[in-house]
């Protein structure tokens, strides 16, 4: 089997559909990073895939992808006991509804913070400027003090680890520089606050920081302050990282301009559900995750050896023809008019909540829709620029960053009129 390594870096979220077609639907065989590798499509693969006794997570991912985007001891790269207990805290922290809707509200607040100063920019980098917002929100959550002045430098790295795990070459190195740079920044804030609590002393209320910080291994054993500055990032990395999702769908809504009235009406808040949800499938985020196979296993008639990378499709299957009619027709309503098909949508993976499934997805849906709703009410003008989205990079957006300008100042007089697209 010749390695795909480099095909993957050329061709990006192609490189697996187009392995797909070749193979006539088939499983692909091939090698990444010189290891076998296997990569499995459907809803059948993604039950499969998530089952503990199938794939682990144990040196499965790549030292680049640890040391950019997830940390070395992060809760992705454990399996059994030790991922229960850890994952435990992400799922107290992330599907607490209360939690999710107090994060969303601060976004909204922020993202009302940030409308006067876009209101006197000539123009407005919705990328750059909505990672700030996100970083400023997430931070204030979280219980993360971040000096103002620092707000720039943190939202670049917290984007730049997210920007450069796939990459090679500047891209990557960038990603380290800022990983190295926030968990310094966090492992400090760790070690100064255990060393100001005394005995007995409560704090200011329970935090994602203060919880983190008084997390304990399966073991019993605190996280080392490095470890904690690593879970940490993981709450306040995939957030920002949400700037990707939002960018997109202001795309949606300058392409389909149709959208923006039923967002910003009344019955917002369940189209914008329905429209966040859309936005996750239709536009590219993760190509594919990744694990060993723990043990010899079968799948369609295909043996796999034990240490196979094992690979689950997950822009395929978000653009499965047999699972969404007309795939690539970007339509909210396909939400609104029933449950989803099971293991069907996975822009951020898939499987069962208390295994590796993402804690973060209520968040990333209810920031999104947050967006969403503020940018269909808020007035501005989309500039003439480069908005195509290379399939060739990942992770992708807009090659401008979506330009906007011409944003409207806040105003008593009621909600803003929808934008002017140009």
């Amino acid at each position: 089997m010749v390695d795909s390594t480099l095909p993957l870096l050329l061709q990006g979220y192609a490189w697996l559909p187009d392995r797909r077609r070749r193979s006539g639907g088939a499983p692909v065989r091939t090698r990444l990073l010189g290891k076998k590798a296997i990569a499995l499509h459907g809803p059948a693969a993604v039950r499969f895939f998530y089952d503990e006794k199938h794939i682990r997570r144990h040196d499965a991912l790549p030292q680049p992808v640890i040391d950019t985007l997830f940390g070395r001891g992060a809760v992705h790269t454990l399996d059994g006991e030790r991922h229960r207990v850890r994952k435990a805290l992400f799922t107290g922290l992330l599907k607490d509804p209360s939690a999710v809707r107090d994060l969303s509200r601060q976004v909204g607040g922020e993202l009302e913070r940030a409308r006067p100063q876009w209101s006197r920019e000539d123009r407005v980098v919705l990328f750059d400027e909505l990672a700030k917002v996100l970083t400023r929100a997430v931070h204030a959550w979280a219980g993360v003090p971040l000096d103002e002045n620092a707000l720039t430098r943190t939202a670049r790295d917290l984007i730049a680890m997210v920007d450069g795990f796939a990459a090679v070459g500047p891209r990557h190195l960038a990603a380290r520089r800022a990983r190295g740079r926030q968990e310094e920044r966090l492992a400090s804030l760790m070690k100064a606050a255990r060393a100001d609590a005394g005995p007995g002393d409560d704090g200011p209320g329970p935090t994602v920081f203060r919880t983190i910080a008084e997390h304990r291994n399966a073991d019993g054993s605190p996280l080392t302050p490095r470890t904690a500055a690593v879970e940490l990032l993981n709450v306040l990395r995939p957030t920002v990282a949400i700037t990707w999702f939002a960018v997109f769908a202001a795309h949606a809504l300058h392409r389909h301009p149709g959208h923006r009235e039923p967002l910003a009406g009344d019955d917002g808040p369940e189209f914008a559900r329905a429209f966040a949800q859309e936005v996750r499938r239709f536009y590219p985020f993760a190509p594919f995750v990744g694990g060993l196979a723990a043990e010899r296993l079968e799948w369609a008639g295909r043996t796999i050896t034990p240490g196979t990378m094992v690979l689950l499709d997950l822009y395929g299957l978000d653009h499965d023809p047999d699972l969404w009619p007309e795939p690539y027709r970007f339509d909210p309503s396909r939400f609104l008019a029933g449950p989803t098909p099971a293991d069907a949508l996975v822009p951020q993976g898939g499987g069962p909540v208390d295994g590796h499934r993402c804690p973060g997805e209520d968040v990333t849906v209810a920031v999104l829709a947050t967006v969403a709703r503020f940018l269909a009410r808020l007035p501005y003008v989309v500039t003439e620029q480069d908005l195509r989205i290379p399939l060739r990079r990942i992770p992708t957006a807009p090659r401008s960053g979506f330009v906007i300008s011409d944003v409207a100042a806040p105003s008593a007089a009621g909600p803003p009129e929808r934008a002017t697209l140009v």
